[in-house]
């Protein structure tokens, strides 16, 4: 027999078809449903409210084999399923993390040709995937952040047996998977939770109703939640989770939620027997969110930092508009790299008001924010998708990557970006009700309209072109610059894992020193410099010693060290 429940307190009766059959269910106090039936193991069911003839599928299904607004099905993954006894696991801190799309990430976009691509990250020495939403939603290929079932896996990328399969092959090469999960909205089509309760609350955010985590009613969401994030770790062995845009969850409770599945993942991983991270995404710049929970934090294990991402950026390439107007100068890229946040209770242009919070620098790690050059949003949430690689030189590409990589932060990578690739990264979907599809590609294009594009370079989300113009191309990755750039990746990636004074996270430990008007800036990380030139021209930075690795052609004397224009050098046993 198989144990059918379903939280529901809004109908008045449900009832269960499985395969066609309908089954009464009994309600109890807690305002489950339950039902006792014989069912075969792939059996497809789903639940009828009051007199409504529609079949909804589970709020908690593991499969959506025919889509999100069809019947879930039964799923365990099969015994043999997992290989991965001997993975250990580790924390995210201090690691390399590379942020990968699913459908994108190779040509045909599934779980399984994945797979076929871990060699080549191994080699270029990444720790662990970031897997962008794989949560089940409407259409057949999105961002992921439209989910609506979020316990089930994405069917068109392979569905919930494909990822068993990919995360067992990434252990089995020692790398580790962290999943990127959606819990502060619900996609337009295919949501119909609102129908069972009240998984919706009284306010909202930027991408619609918000989640109840606080109002009435809010324990059994909450519940759904924590339950949803613990399986991914739990049944599909993830090594943690990224929580997308959490300043949108508004918790006014006591315990917020993330301090609650902080200490609900903590208590699962001294269970599993190795470590779990969650990593937050969060605007806020609040170091509550990676401060322990022993120390009145919320107790993630890491955040990510846009300051990091928008300090390197508008330093390298000059761009000034919309949030990159407080940044640009090397004096702000110093102040963000020494103390992890530029704004920190400071007024921010772009809000008109003041930012943050201070990082307390001698109580919590570098490791514990990531830096990165690029991420999905960095890119496709620019007007046409298109990545750095598409305005920069290879030379200012790989002086980012120093910045970012030579620093004490964790780092993350988007994928691609390590051979500049030439593909954008463009906002997609595949709503398939032509009201919806029609408004998001008008949304989209009015949306940049306002801030000065022409509409008619908008590229239209729905246009299938759209999605196939965003797929990396892999035969372009040992060519020239491509190449070049993709080895200076693997050799800082390398320089981080060998050399012990990059692993030192204490930000009072490093010293950064620049030349505004040379344009050049230097990490000091123990024994090691790492030297950039941001200028095109040549310039001379008063550092030298043994040259560890370098992009364009160095001369090392011995008042100094001669950058070529966007370049950079690292230099072991430093003299001044």
């Amino acid at each position: 027999m198989t144990e059918f429940a379903v939280w529901a307190p809004r109908p008045e009766r449900v009832q269960l078809d499985v395969d066609g059959t309908v089954y009464p269910m009994t309600r109890g106090d807690d305002e489950w449903w339950r039902a006792d039936v014989d069912a075969a193991p792939d059996a497809r069911y789903g639940y009828l409210l009051d007199d409504d003839p529609k079949v909804l599928p589970d709020p908690r299904s593991a499969r959506q084999p025919d889509g999100v607004h069809e019947r879930s099905q039964l799923w365990q993954p099969t015994p043999d399923a997992w290989t991965d006894a001997g993975w250990e696991g580790r924390s995210i801190e201090g690691g390399a993390i590379y942020e990968l799309h699913i459908g994108t990430f190779t040509p045909d976009g599934t779980f399984d040709s994945a797979i076929e691509k871990l060699d080549y990250l191994v080699d270029l020495g990444i720790d662990f995937v970031e897997i962008m939403p794989v949560n089940a939603f409407s259409g057949t290929h999105g961002w992921g952040y439209d989910g609506v079932l979020w316990y089930a896996v994405h069917e068109p990328y392979g569905g919930p047996d494909g990822l068993v399969r990919l995360i067992d092959a990434c252990h089995n090469r020692g790398v580790g998977v962290l999943i990127d999960a959606v819990f502060n909205h619900l996609g337009p089509s295919g949501n119909y939770l609102p129908k069972f309760g009240p998984y919706l609350s009284t306010g909202s955010n930027p991408w619609g109703e918000g989640i109840n985590i606080a109002d009435a009613d809010a324990d059994e969401v909450r519940r759904y939640i924590i339950d949803c994030a613990l399986r991914w770790m739990r049944d599909f062995h993830a090594d943690g989770l990224r929580l997308d845009a959490v300043h949108a969850l508004v918790d006014t409770t006591a315990i917020h939620i993330l301090e609650e599945l902080a200490g609900e993942t903590e208590t699962l991983a001294e269970e599993l027997g190795r470590p779990l991270s969650l990593i937050a995404e969060s605007d806020k710049n609040d170091p509550r969110l990676i401060t322990p929970r022993d120390h009145g934090g919320y107790g993630m294990t890491a955040q990510w930092d846009d300051d990091i991402h928008h300090a390197i950026h508008a330093a390298v390439s000059g761009e000034r508009q919309g949030y990159y107007g407080d940044f640009g100068t090397l004096q702000t890229l110093a102040q963000t790299l020494k103390h992890g946040y530029f704004h920190a209770g400071t007024y921010s242009s772009f809000r008109h008001r003041r930012h943050g919070r201070p990082l307390d620098t001698a109580t919590i790690p570098a490791t514990r924010l990531l830096a990165y050059t690029l991420t999905h949003d960095q890119v496709g949430n620019r007007a046409v998708g298109d990545r750095p690689s598409q305005n920069l030189t290879s030379g200012q590409l790989a002086v980012k990557a120093a910045l970012a990589i030579g620093s004490p932060y964790t780092a993350m990578l988007f994928m691609g970006e390590e051979w500049g690739s030439t593909s954008p990264f463009q906002f997609f979907s595949s709503h398939p009700e032509p009201e919806l599809a029609r408004a998001t590609a008008e949304g989209r294009k009015r949306e940049f309209a306002e801030h000065g594009w022409d509409a008619d370079e908008i590229p239209d989300p729905q246009d299938p072109e759209t999605f196939l113009r965003s797929k990396l191309k892999w035969d372009e990755i040992d060519d020239g610059d491509h190449g070049r750039l993709r080895r200076v990746y693997r050799d800082l990636l390398a320089l981080r894992r060998d050399q012990p004074d990059m692993a030192d996270p204490w930000l009072d430990h490093m010293l950064v020193d620049f030349d505004e008007d040379q344009r050049w800036i230097v990490m000091r990380r123990g024994s090691l410099v790492i030297a950039c030139n941001l200028n095109a021209d040549a310039v001379t930075v008063p550092v030298t010693g043994e040259l560890v690795l370098a992009w364009g052609e160095p001369t090392v004397e011995s008042l100094g060290t001669r950058l070529g224009g966007h370049s950079f050098a690292v230099l072991r046993n430093v003299k001044r």
